[in-house]
Order: structure tokens, then C-alpha cells, then sequence
């Protein structure tokens, strides 16, 4: 199978373990931060039962943590290909599209009773700039360019949907890992001993990918190259 079998997804329900497998990368990264999680598990559990049950009627803590996940994903794709070779983004533009607009789609039935929505707002090379160049510029290859923007595009997305569900991430953490990180990635700098445990706990994210393959029965092999190009640079790490 491929993506294609993604295409088919736009009820609550066909997202539970879309989210499930979100909520439980943010809470590994959490915990093995030390950032106090709370009762975000049990928030958690209760999300995924009432999205695999069409629920919309959940407390407000709750969609708001659905929505962080689902709103997230949605808008992440598209400036990560921006940071990917043309042809690439050229291949890809138009599935990551449609896949925003099933995610958003879902987000909306859990946003409607919520006062106030923040959908995250990722970078995109232009904002990254290194010696007056975008970063990207200073890497070479396909899999350098991709540990590059998943190196600093999950961060944003951990930071976002966790503190949106409740989990406090200090700031000035983040804000020094990114710059740590963008200096690292492009030769000119080196990552302090919490950043790099910060970084390895983020490039858990080739669990997310196994994962949402798996639950999905994807058997994709872009996926598979997702997974491998970020299992090294974690083991790396």
C-alpha cells in the first residue's frame, strides 16, 4: 500500500490513533525533560476514546489537545517541504494539501465551543538565516536537508502541542535549543549537553512514523525512508 489509503480518512474516529500516537510522543519527550505532564495521560486516554467514538462533547482541556495535534499537523507539512529539494516538494505539494484539509477538517468539531484557537505558524527557510542565508542553504543532500528541518520544525511542533495540552515548556529552553540546533545543523556551533538530549528525545519522531504506518497499514516506503533518515540521527545523537 501507500499514502493513498490516508486519502480515506476524515471522520473523528479514523483519527484516534493519529492522535494517540501525538499524545504519546509528547509525553515521552515530556518526561524525559523532566517537564511535569499532570494529568495530561489521562486527558490524553480520554481523547482518543472519544475520537475513536465520534465524540465531540469532551471538557475543554480535551479539544483543546486534540485540536493542538491535529491543527499542528495540518500546517507542518507544507513549509517542510519548502526546506526539501524542489522536485521533492513539486512530488508532495498536493497530497500534504488535501491531508491539511481532512486534519482541519476534523480540528474544527473540537474547536467550536474553545474561546480561543492557535493554529501554530511553522518556519520556513526564509525565517532561518545563518551568516544573512537561509540555513538550508548551508547543508548538502537530500537526508541533511531533512534532519535539518526536522530538527528544528519539531521542536515548534513539540513546543506547541504540548504547552497546548497543558504541559509547561520553559522558553528560554526552546529558544536556545533552536538557535544551538540551526548553528549545529549548519557547521557553526555545537549543542550543549541538554540540547542534545533535548534533540535525541525529539528525533523520537521515527517512532511517530513507524507507528502511524503501522496503525494505518501503510507498508509506504517513503515512510520508510522517513523512518530510517531519522532513527540514524538520533542514534547519532
Amino acid at each position: 500500500m501507500s499514502l493513498l489509503r490516508l486519502f480515506g480518512l476524515f471522520r473523528p474516529a479514523h483519527f484516534a490513533d493519529w492522535y494517540r500516537i501525538g499524545a504519546e510522543y509528547v509525553q515521552y519527550v515530556s518526561e524525559g525533560m523532566g517537564f511535569g505532564v499532570g494529568d495530561f495521560p489521562l486527558r490524553a486516554e480520554e481523547a482518543t476514546a472519544a475520537l475513536r467514538a465520534g465524540r465531540t462533547d469532551v471538557p475543554p482541556e480535551v479539544a483543546r489537545s486534540i485540536a493542538a495535534d491535529l491543527l499542528a499537523d495540518a500546517t507542518f507539512s507544507e513549509p517542510y517541504l519548502e526546506w526539501m529539494p524542489l522536485w521533492y516538494e513539486l512530488a508532495l505539494v498536493a497530497p500534504v494539501r488535501y491531508s491539511e484539509f481532512r486534519l482541519r477538517r476534523v480540528a474544527t468539531r473540537y474547536t467550536r465551543e474553545l474561546d480561543h484557537v492557535t493554529v501554530p505558524r511553522f518556519s520556513r527557510p526564509g525565517d532561518v538565516l545563518v551568516a544573512g542565508r537561509p540555513a538550508v542553504d548551508h547543508v548538502s543532500g537530500f537526508a541533511r536537508r531533512f534532519v535539518l528541518a526536522d530538527a528544528v520544525l519539531h521542536l515548534e511542533w513539540y513546543a506547541h502541542v504540548a504547552r497546548e495540552s497543558g504541559i509547561h515548556v520553559p522558553e528560554r529552553l526552546v529558544e536556545r535549543t533552536r538557535r544551538e540546533t540551526v548553528a549545529y545543523y549548519t557547521g557553526h556551533g555545537d549543542l550543549s549537553d541538554d540540547v542534545r538530549h533535548f534533540q535525541r528525545l525529539l528525533f523520537a519522531d521515527d517512532e511517530w512514523v513507524r507507528d502511524v504506518d503501522d496503525a494505518y497499514d501503510l507498508d509506504s516506503t517513503l515512510f520508510g525512508v522517513w523512518e530510517r533518515i531519522l532513527s540514524r540521527e538520533r542514534e547519532r545523537l
